[in-house]
């Protein structure tokens, strides 16, 4: 399947400010609904359908859509209209293995060129992390919409300081992809795993500056998802058919 280059994601807490226009309202609710799940991978979007239950008119929705085709999270079929993209192990592996090749020499480039502002942005970032697992793990109300925001930024901060912005760029457009699957890894457990721990380890090693330990720990961390999905049963990746 061919896939457009893509936008970055949006700001992390992108979330916590109202959308300034329909279409940008519509294009965060429809984003969201594919990557919760709410939206199946490979279910066809009607336009027909969804302005009622999005309450835009068509033009604002395929608006929308045409955002999420950017973001390789829809696709069209030429005057079939659009389908939520499928998920698949093998995409999950190609995802996986080239975010920790990126990722982790970004990590390093940061390591060694960041400032006493990027340590302290840092400090901030995890320290918020580890407020939302905290709640991810009393179960609160949309706990895991916070984590997948204070995750996302988390791993932006640590790579800011890489003066790559293509690496940066390319790094966000995998870490996008990757949390459809992300989510599919919290809702269907299939291996005890503790995150705050890996996270905790990656932060401590990135402030002592020492970028072997800080990627060799990254690398760890983004494949352990990839192994947790590879134990999930064959019915996790079944695409919606029609």
């Amino acid at each position: 399947m061919n896939v457009p280059l893509m936008t970055l994601p949006p700001p992390p807490d992108a979330v916590e400010f109202e959308p300034k226009t329909l279409v940008e309202g519509a294009y965060r609710q429809l984003r969201r609904d594919i990557i919760e799940g709410r939206l199946s991978p490979g279910s066809r979007l009607r336009v027909e359908h969804l302005k009622d239950d999005y309450n835009v008119g068509a033009g604002t929705l395929r608006e929308a859509l045409a955002l999420l085709v950017s973001d390789a999270l829809v696709v069209t079929q030429g005057q079939r209209g659009f389908r939520v993209v499928p998920i698949s192990l093998a995409d999950f592996e190609d995802i996986t293995r080239t975010r920790a090749l990126l990722e982790t020499e970004a990590l390093r480039q940061s390591i060694a060129q960041g400032d006493e502002a990027w340590e302290a942005e840092l400090v901030g970032c995890f320290h918020r992390l580890t407020r939302a697992e905290e709640k991810l793990a009393a179960d609160a109300p949309s706990a895991a919409a916070e984590w997948e925001a204070r995750n996302r930024s988390f791993h932006e901060v640590l790579i800011s300081a890489c003066r790559s912005s293509w690496i940066r760029h390319f790094v966000g457009i995998l870490n996008q992809q990757s949390e459809r699957y992300r989510r599919l890894s919290l809702l269907n457990p299939v291996q005890p795993r503790n995150v705050h721990d890996e996270h905790t380890a990656i932060f401590e090693a990135a402030l002592a500056r020492d970028a072997q330990h800080a990627s060799d720990l990254l690398a760890r961390h983004i494949t352990l998802t990839l192994t947790a999905m590879r134990q999930m049963p064959p019915e996790v990746f079944r695409n919606a058919p029609g």
